[in-house]
């Protein structure tokens, strides 16, 4: 038995992020932006404005938010020109017409520089296939499989114990993280992101009933994904029954999200964690879906179609709008106002009763 430790660990860092820094000065050069205040002040952390220190930057996206201005202590503040005189009274300040936006920004160039990067070339525990197609600063990590006849567009990154199934085919610049599994003859487009557990390409759930048993139905499509599309933690998107399940462009799915055989969801679509789509359903484009949402199969919803948390769609929608409530669920406004009478009633019915009491005196 080996003799335990004695040496003192070491120490923690205050975050992920305290070992690289930068002037406001090359950060506006860099990202644009309006400065106010010294270019020279440095910063080595984003953070939100309740925790920040003096080397921190933080961000104000709305005006109600603006007493926190007196309590923060970021270094530097990003706001709107409407709150640009009173922030610039407490220190440096980034003014932009769209803070949050400029934040996401920010928060991107960052990773850029402090997250590690993955190495170019293949792991020597990686099983890449001879057929395999490997483009030009391909990433494939340790205990990964390539199959027969896979295409990786330049830029990909593979990350450990990831299948690639035989034919498929990833778009430049995609990025898979441990454990995901892309099925065979599946399509990628560029620039996507899916994170650990993801599964696309798995079966679609069909089976014919045959004297009180069930007859598998071989999925025979495939899963068809835009480009810029995110996929978050354990969610699966199966293949088509006979036509391929399709993702539009810039598509985001949250963690542990259902999407099933034959679905299609239009370009820049969003659906928080827990979702599930039921099969051959239509999203339109520039929808949302909250999270626990379901939407019953083969039903259509219109563009900018907005489904609120935990609300079933059970039919179709072809309006525009905010649509909310389980069963039934309505236009949002409709839905509020029904909502509000159901809590009264109780009340309602004793009312009636005694009104039918003083009728039949």
């Amino acid at each position: 038995m080996s003799e335990p430790r004695t040496h003192a660990p070491t120490p923690i860092a205050d975050s992920p992020s305290s070992a690289w820094s930068v002037s406001l000065g090359e950060l506006v050069t860099a990202l644009g932006g309006e400065l106010h205040g010294p270019a020279e002040l440095v910063i080595s952390q984003i953070s939100p404005l309740e925790a920040a220190r003096p080397d921190s930057i933080a961000f104000i996206a709305s005006p109600k938010y603006k007493a926190q201005l007196a309590t923060t202590g970021a270094g530097c503040v990003i706001v709107s020109p409407a709150l640009q005189d009173e922030a610039a009274a407490r220190g440096a300040v980034i003014v932009t017409p769209d803070p949050y936006l400029y934040f996401a920004r920010l928060t991107q160039w960052w990773a850029q520089r402090v997250r590690p990067q993955p190495e170019r070339g293949i792991h020597p525990t990686a099983v890449v296939d001879a057929t395999a197609v490997i483009g030009a600063g391909v990433s494939i990590g340790p205990l990964a499989v390539v199959e027969a006849g896979a295409i990786l567009e330049d830029d990909v990154v593979i990350g450990p114990h990831c299948v690639v199934g035989a034919r498929a085919r990833l778009g430049a610049g995609t990025r898979l993280a441990a454990h995901v599994t892309i099925g065979f003859d599946c399509v990628v487009g560029a620039r996507c992101i899916f994170h650990s557990g993801v599964v696309i390409g798995a079966d679609g759930f069909g089976f014919a009933p045959n004297q009180g048993r069930w007859e598998k139905i071989e999925q025979l499509g495939a899963v068809r994904i835009g480009d810029d599309v995110e996929l978050g933690a354990n969610t699966c998107i199966d293949r088509g029954a006979l036509d391929d399940t399709v993702i539009g462009n810039g598509v985001k799915l949250d963690n542990l999200v259902q999407i099933a055989h034959n679905v299609h969801i239009g370009d820049h679509s969003a659906m928080a964690g827990c979702v599930g789509v039921a099969g051959s359903a239509r999203i339109g484009k520039h929808c949302t879906v909250g999270g626990a949402g379901m939407i019953l199969g083969h039903l259509t919803l219109a563009d900018h179609v907005h489904v609120s948390s935990g609300t079933l769609i059970s039919r179709s929608v072809l309006k525009p709008g905010l649509y909310s409530g389980a069963f039934p669920f309505d236009e949002n406004a409709n839905w509020e106002k029904n909502a509000a009478t159901l809590r009264q009633l109780h009340a309602l019915r004793d009312r009636i009763r005694t009104l039918e009491k003083q009728v039949k005196s």
